[in-house]
């Protein structure tokens, strides 16, 4: 369990906010810039002290990702949702519910045609949100493995367990444990992304930081790695949405 606090501090000419999220599970200190602003994963044995020095020690970093992150904001106005409308692969995709027979007491789901077709029985008690949930983990970890096959034999090195899971502040994590997890909202980001999401927390199994070496790694086995960063920065309201409200009509913008 995390909670989160608001702080600020002076990086250069700038005042910077950043949000603190405790963990007990971190091991170590992690900074993340995004959309969302600056957050800082503070696990439970660092102090306010360590924070703030790690800050200063990455402001040139934090300041650069700060100013990408506002261009990227100036150059692509945000999307509006359809209803019955999610990203699969990049793309966006119709969802098209259909009604079984009377005996059918699941939902079944398939891609095909472009649109992705859920099956729902009549006599179902499973909510379509939860199924398509479901389907779309199923999809994610096959899409990983796949690409953690490829990288896994570049590095010659072996994770311990893979965990997809439905976190809402990364997108990946490699343990001290060797184990991986993924967000399973990858699925639904391009397939470079996703390639790139994986390589980078599959490096982390022989390089634990952010050094130079590392991203040096990622970079000669991700050729995509900048733009994959770009795209998830400015996608990450499309990824993160709720599916149980994926089929309500989309807000209307004025009055």
């Amino acid at each position: 369990m995390k909670a989160a606090a608001q702080h600020q501090i002076r990086l250069g000419a700038r005042r910077v906010d950043y949000l603190v999220l405790r963990s007990m599970a971190a091991r170590k200190l992690r900074i993340r810039v995004g959309p969302n602003g600056v957050e800082v994963v503070q696990p439970s044995t660092r102090s306010r002290e360590d924070v703030s020095a790690f800050l200063s020690r990455n402001e040139v970093w934090i300041l650069d990702q700060l100013q990408r992150v506002e261009r990227l904001r100036g150059l692509r106005p945000p999307a509006l949702r359809r209803a019955g409308e999610i990203l699969f692969r990049g793309e966006p995709t119709r969802l098209r519910i259909e009604t079984t027979g009377a005996r059918a007491r699941g939902n079944a789901i398939d891609f095909a045609n472009g649109e992705i077709v859920i099956q729902r029985g009549k006599g179902s008690r499973t909510p379509v949100a939860r199924s398509l949930e479901n389907w779309l983990r199923k999809q994610a970890r096959t899409e990983i493995e796949k690409h953690l096959a490829v990288v896994t034999v570049r590095l010659r090195q072996r994770a311990q367990r893979i965990y997809v899971m439905g976190q809402r502040t990364k997108w990946g994590n490699c343990s001290a444990r060797r184990n991986l997890s993924f967000n399973w909202r990858l699925i639904l980001a391009p397939d470079f992304v996703l390639r790139y999401l994986v390589t980078h927390e599959t490096v982390h199994l022989a390089t634990p930081d952010h050094s130079a070496k590392f991203w040096l790694t990622v970079q000669s086995l991700c050729r995509e790695t900048e733009r994959a960063k770009q795209w998830l920065c400015s996608h990450q309201t499309q990824l993160t949405i709720d599916l149980a409200r994926v089929f309500e009509p989309a807000p209307r913008i004025g009055a």
